[in-house]
Order: C-alpha cells, then structure tokens, then sequence
C-alpha cells in the first residue's frame, strides 16, 4: 500500500479543518490534528476522493470509519492534555487514535474485530504513530489493569454505560461515551468523587453499535 500524501490532500485537509471550525470545532489543537493526519490513508482507496468531506465511510468488517466532526467534536469535549493516560474503546480504522496521538496522549486502544484490529496495529505505526498499547478484546471490561485513566473514548454507540468505564476513571476524569440503540446521545460523564459523577447530554450522534462478546 502506497503511502501517498500530496499537495492536494494538504489543500483538503485545510479546507476541511474550516469546515469544521464553521461547524463549532474551536480547539486549535484538534483543528491542527486534522491538517495533518493524512485521513485518505485510513479509507479504502476506492472511496479516496471523499476522504476530506464531512461524512463518514464504510471500513473492514461493517464498521465505520466515523465523521471528521464526531471525531474532532469528541477530542474537543475531552480536552486532552499531553500526557494523558486515554483509554479508547474501539479502535476502528485507527484516525481516532491517530488525532488522540497528534495531542500527545499516552493512548491505549481496544478492539474486538480481528481483522480492524490487524490492520490498525500494522498500519499506525507506518505513519509514525504508537499508541502505548493496542489490544485485542472486548471493549466493554475496560482496561481494569492500566486503570485509572484521565479520559476515556468510546467510538461506538452503546445501549448503555457499562460500569467498568466509570470505575475506571481517576476522579476528575471523564468518560465521552455515545449512549442509544437507533441513534446515540453523545454523553459526557465527570468523576467528581468516588462515587459521585457529573452527566451532560450533548445532542445526538449516529454511530455503529458497540458488540458485547457472547459468550
């Protein structure tokens, strides 16, 4: 696979950081990551052409690789810091992880489809980005042995909040995490105590459901 980044994926990546500011993404640091990760990397090269539009793409295994607004409206409400410990749920294509790196994340990324899971892995370090880990499994455990974290992601939809995300947070973290069946409530958890958390509803998302291992 070629690793072509040009001139004109450059223009687009510009372009598409003004989409977004006009669409409310102000963090200037989220705003940078989008100008430089190369998104058409990410995306089947068939679907290239579209990969600097506001929409999101079919990937590997009926996922999605999500909306460049979900991803840099989720990266702007966590407001992540350098050096923060991020645990994400469902690595995906990888651009997530990608834009969480680019802000200097110490980042460590589940994901539950094998063949995602292979691809991402091989894939992100060619363009220079290391998570601290990448793991194989399911998500919905959380990552009971790195815990706490500063924030934590999930980027799929989820029925509901499983407690092991909650636990997991360090008090005055924060979980961003889509809640719904049909369409998801993007939803912000703050821990403010031990057992105490903060809940704020941030409109509505459209994201592919997070699967439970049957077991």
């Amino acid at each position: 696979m070629g690793l072509k980044d040009t001139e004109k994926h450059q223009g687009l990546r510009n372009q598409l950081a003004n989409v977004l500011k006009a669409k409310g993404i102000l963090d200037e640091s989220v705003l940078q990551a989008i100008r430089v990760i190369p998104r058409h990397l990410f995306i089947d090269s068939s679907f290239e052409e579209h990969a600097y539009q506001d929409k999101a793409f079919p990937i590997a295994a009926g996922q999605t690789i999500s909306q460049p607004f979900t991803v840099a409206f989720q990266s702007q409400t966590l407001q992540i810091k350098k050096g923060e410990k991020v645990l994400e749920i469902g690595t995906g294509s990888g651009y997530q992880t990608a834009v969480l790196l680019e802000l200097k994340a110490i980042v460590f990324t589940i994901e539950r489809q094998v063949e995602l899971f292979k691809k991402a892995s091989l894939f992100l370090p060619k363009l220079g980005y290391k998570p601290k880990k990448f793991i194989f499994g399911d998500g919905y455990k959380g990552l009971v042995e790195e815990a706490p974290f500063d924030k934590i992601i999930v980027t799929a939809g989820a029925p509901l909040v499983p407690k092991s995300f909650l636990s997991q947070l360090k008090i005055g973290g924060m979980l961003l995490i889509p809640v719904g069946e049909q369409t998801q409530i993007m939803t912000l958890y703050i821990r403010k105590s031990n057992k105490e958390f903060e809940k704020h509803e941030l409109g509505d998302f459209a994201f592919v459901p997070m699967l439970e291992e049957k077991i």
